[in-house]
């Protein structure tokens, strides 16, 4: 528009200022970012080239755009998350992916009544830039685009043949969208010469293999597609049936060629699947040629004997083409056959199958013959299965020495705490073990955890493919175990994932291993059983997140996940289970167990193992800690000391106090032995000085679902009579609670009071207050993972201003972002409800809990007054003010005894606490 109107100030003409200004309303139609830059240009516009009608002009203009401005404010996240990702590139392509996600699904929402749906224009447009971008040689991108314009086949949508003509352009190794092309030039009905040389520039390109032969198979595959369905018609001339026969038989041979010359003549064993031959065998059935389909059966049982999927398309292909009142002989042949095999990965499915036919389709003794064979395989069967775990049990049992040596050797191992909640496997009972009333078989104890534990459950299995979901993962391994959860990550670089899949027992997991090296769609994937790759690791600096526990073993190898407890029942918890992607890097973490980290940690990073689970350690668990109550509170820790010494030697003694210094009246004594804390229980309900004093063990509370930290107080700390030391200031004579009076008001508390939403249960109070610290001095944190959330208290309202503008949308951890509000946002939250079990079938829809919350407004609880004497403070909550005797409020800034202020004073909006932060906090 600068450059239009620079020629306009040349030439301005009436018919060139009527031109920019509907050139100026289409553009204001437009959902931008800049429409507000393009408004003022407008208004300038007109006002230099028709002012007399300025107003009328721009109330034309607002309503035109009324609509862009409502697509735009949905579309505002993303674009300042895009602006925020600049300069990352993996950044960029993550939240454009997301936009993109969003975008799609905004078009395929059904609009409520009386709402125009989501011009699908605004896809299109979102697409292109992607692709034009950061995108551009993603094939998964332009496959989702090009689905798109498929199932929105409109007239000003551009059409899906140029879109995917550019993605084999930008993505030539990408034999999916080479196969797109040529099944859209089908559709679109494109002459045979003009697909075949589509099919032509794929098979040319040096790129289509770069990932494989999936790309190549994917490629012929679409071609032979055609072929056969343009033989297919009943009208199909013979030139047409010699084309396909010709091109299918060409199609074998180069795809054999070719993947010889990729992988070597020994090491081809052609496609996994057998899709081209299947293409082939069903046109020669189609023709009639059922002996010649029969010989390619024959020829694919030398490369494809092991795998029973095989052996079943096989017997049911017999079964197919058996004639009508014919025994099927030939189909029981191939069962037979399969059932011999010595090398089948799943013996059992054939085993079944056979008798089952045979019970249905042969006479009594052919029946009782493959019942005899079945019957002596399957104790064949058997010895493999005992082999098979007795070789995991062996792999297992390698693990140990290093661990028990690991164990014994670590001076800080006896601290090493599981807690009873831990995030171990669902189902899994601790079982205590009584050593002097029983011996237990080591070897026993450790075949029960290897078939308990979920570290020894659980297979890795690698190179999958790289857009594999976890759907498709549970329907490849479903019959081969129960599964309990399955955890897939893409690799790094695109082109494979990995999935970490845990199974109800050891059982299950020696079934699944059998899946070693068969063929997951094109990929050659690699099953190995997840024992001795988890280290359960504590002690370590309580902010610690994701990123400094990958730092700290970056040297030992690659981590594929961190498991993190729950903090909903305890906060205090903190440990951690890290998996890595190899034995070795497992083994060589644990040999940082025992270092000293900076601030004074001793790290502790042991094996995950459950059996190893120790008991509770301290005074408290050992039983040697009494809590005192009723103490006169001229007593101090010598006079109590010296009262429970007579019964045993005394560790320590902790006396409660007021911030004042004086005494609470309770107390807790620790001894060094716990039968002379037992005989000191006879002082319980015995009169010490002024008191009959309660004396009781001490018993820990399991159960903490909040976390508080303190820093420094905003207000002075009282003085040595409890009173606030502050500067003199003449109190109101109708004020008697002077107390109340000198301490901050509920007014300033509020103000200086925010909230975050939105933290996951895993996250501790201190790495909250290592991001929430820098933005100024915090008086009090308090933790709630039954909210998602945390109040922070600052010592002056422009920190927490500055939090509430700094804090909001930022990522806590990978998919949460924080909100910041007020008290009422908070407690509106309920806890996170979560589970890493596979999910079947939809089940009750909840409000999820994983996806990102929409950024909410800073909001503030109201200002309320201070409570009085044994009233507790808390954050954003006002006690009631006294009344005023003479029945007038309580002076001009009075604050009402529900929290909200009184007529004379408005309660503060967004835009005041704006105010007061650009202005340092100053009203």
């Amino acid at each position: 528009m600068s450059i239009e109107l620079e020629l306009l100030s040349k030439s301005p003409t009436r018919e060139n200022i009527e031109r920019i200004r509907n050139l100026f309303l289409d553009r204001l139609q437009v959902p931008q970012a800049a429409w507000d830059e393009t408004s003022q240009m407008f208004s300038t516009f007109i006002t230099k080239y028709d002012e007399p009608s300025w107003e009328s002009t721009m109330v034309q203009a607002s309503k035109l755009a009324e609509q862009a401005k409502a697509l735009y404010a949905k579309r505002e996240k993303h674009e300042m998350d895009l602006e925020r990702a600049a300069g990352d590139i993996e950044a960029q392509r993550a939240v454009m992916r997301d936009y993109l996600d969003w975008e799609s699904k905004q078009a395929r929402m059904k609009p409520k009544k009386g709402a125009s749906p989501s011009p699908l224009i605004l896809v299109v447009a979102l697409y292109e830039r992607a692709l034009s971008s950061t995108l551009g040689s993603d094939p998964a991108v332009w496959q989702d685009y090009i689905v798109f314009l498929g199932q929105n086949s409109q007239a000003h949508l551009p059409s899906v043949l140029s879109v995917v003509a550019r993605a084999t352009q930008h993505c030539p190794w990408s034999g999916t969208l080479w196969a797109r092309y040529i099944l859209t030039a089908e559709a679109e009905k494109l002459s045979y010469s003009d697909i075949e040389s589509i099919k032509h520039a794929a098979t040319n390109t040096r790129e289509l293999d770069r990932d494989g032969m999936g790309g190549v198979v994917e490629v012929y595959i679409a071609w032979c597609g055609y072929l056969t369905r343009r033989a297919a018609p009943p009208g199909a001339s013979d030139e047409d049936i010699d084309v396909a026969e010709m091109g299918l038989h060409a199609a074998l041979e180069s795809v054999q060629d070719w993947g010889q010359r990729l992988h070597g003549k020994k090491d081809y064993k052609g496609d996994p699947l057998f899709r081209i031959e299947r293409i082939m065998i069903h046109y020669l059935t189609q023709k009639g040629s059922a002996a010649e389909a029969r010989g390619y059966w024959k020829r694919l049982a030398e490369t494809h004997s092991h795998g029973w999927e095989f052996w079943q398309r096989y017997y049911i292909w017999e079964m197919t083409v058996n004639p009508a009142n014919t025994p099927p002989t030939l189909a029981t042949q191939v069962l037979n056959e399969a059932v011999h095999q010595q090398s089948l990965d799943w013996p059992e499915k054939m085993m079944e199958v056979y008798v089952r036919h045979c019970n249905i389709y042969t006479d009594a003794n052919q029946l009782l013959s493959a019942m005899d064979t079945v019957h002596w395989l399957s104790k064949n069967v058997a010895k493999r299965r005992e082999k098979e775990a007795a070789e995991a049990a062996a792999l297992y049992a390698q693990q140990q020495p290093s661990a028990e040596q690991a164990a014994g050797e670590s001076p800080g191992a006896s601290k090493r705490k599981r807690e009873t909640g831990s995030d171990e496997a669902d189902g899994i009972a601790s079982k205590k073990l009584k050593g002097d009333e029983q011996e237990v078989d080591q070897e026993a104890l450790r075949e029960q955890h290897l078939k308990r534990d979920r570290e020894n459950t659980s297979v890795l299995v690698t190179n999958l493919p790289a857009e594999v979901t976890q759907t498709k993962v549970r329907h490849y391994f479903k019959d081969y175990g129960h599964i309990n959860s399955i955890t897939v990550k893409t690799e790094q670089d695109g082109l494979s994932s990995t999935a970490l899949i845990e199974f109800r027992s050891n059982e299950d997991v020696l079934s699944a291993l059998i899946r070693d090296g068969k063929y997951f769609a094109d990929k050659q994937i690699s099953v190995m059983p997840a024992t001795g790759l988890t280290l359960y690791v504590t002690n370590y600096p309580p902010a610690a997140d994701d990123a400094y526990i990958r730092n700290l073993f970056k040297d030992c190898g690659e981590i594929f996940s961190i498991r993190w407890p729950s903090l909903k029942y305890n906060t205090h918890r903190r440990f951690c289970y890290v998996t890595f992607r190899t034995q070795a890097a497992a083994a060589a973490a644990t040999q940082m167990n025992g270092q000293m980290l900076p601030g004074g940690f001793k790290l502790s990073a042991l094996y995950s193992d459950p059996s190893r689970k120790k008991a509770r350690e301290g005074p408290i668990a050992e039983g040697r800690e009494l809590h005192v109550t009723s103490l006169d509170t001229s007593l101090n820790e010598e006079d109590l000391k010296a009262v429970f010494s007579k019964y045993g030697p005394v560790e320590a003694v902790r006396l409660l106090r007021t911030l004042g210094g004086e005494s609470k009246g309770a107390a807790f004594i620790v001894f060094e032995k716990k039968d002379d804390a037992t005989a000191a229980l006879a002082l319980d309900k015995t009169k010490l000085k002024s008191r009959v004093i309660t004396v009781e063990v001490s018993t820990g509370k399991n159960f903490k679902p909040t976390a508080t930290s303190k820093g420094a107080s905003a207000s002075p700390a009282p003085d040595a009579d409890g009173d606030s030391v502050m500067s003199p200031s003449p109190a109101p004579e109708y004020h008697t609670n002077t107390h109340a009076h000198h301490g901050p008001s509920g007014t300033d508390i509020a103000n200086r009071t925010m909230t975050l939403i939105n933290i996951p249960d895993t996250v501790n109070d201190a790495r909250v207050r290592a991001i929430a610290e820098p933005f100024g001095n915090i008086v009090k944190l308090v933790l709630r993972p039954d909210h998602q959330g945390a109040i922070i208290e600052y010592t002056d309202a422009a920190s927490a201003g500055r939090a509430a503008l700094g804090l909001e949308n930022y990522e806590i951890a990978p998919g949460r972002r924080l909100r910041t509000g007020g008290m009422k946002d908070l407690l509106g939250e309920r806890d996170e409800i979560k589970t890493d079990r596979v999910q079947i079938g939809q089940g009750k829809k909840t409000q999820g809990n994983y996806s990102l919350p929409p950024i909410a407004p800073v909001r503030r609880p109201g200002p309320g007054g201070r409570g009085g004497l044994g009233t507790k403070r808390g954050l954003g909550y006002p006690a009631a003010k006294p009344a005023d005797p003479s029945g007038s409020s309580a002076g001009a800034g009075g604050v009402q005894g529900n929290g909200r202020a009184d007529g004379n004073v408005a309660p503060k909006s967004n835009a005041d606490f704006k105010a007061m932060f650009l202005n340092g906090g100053k009203e």
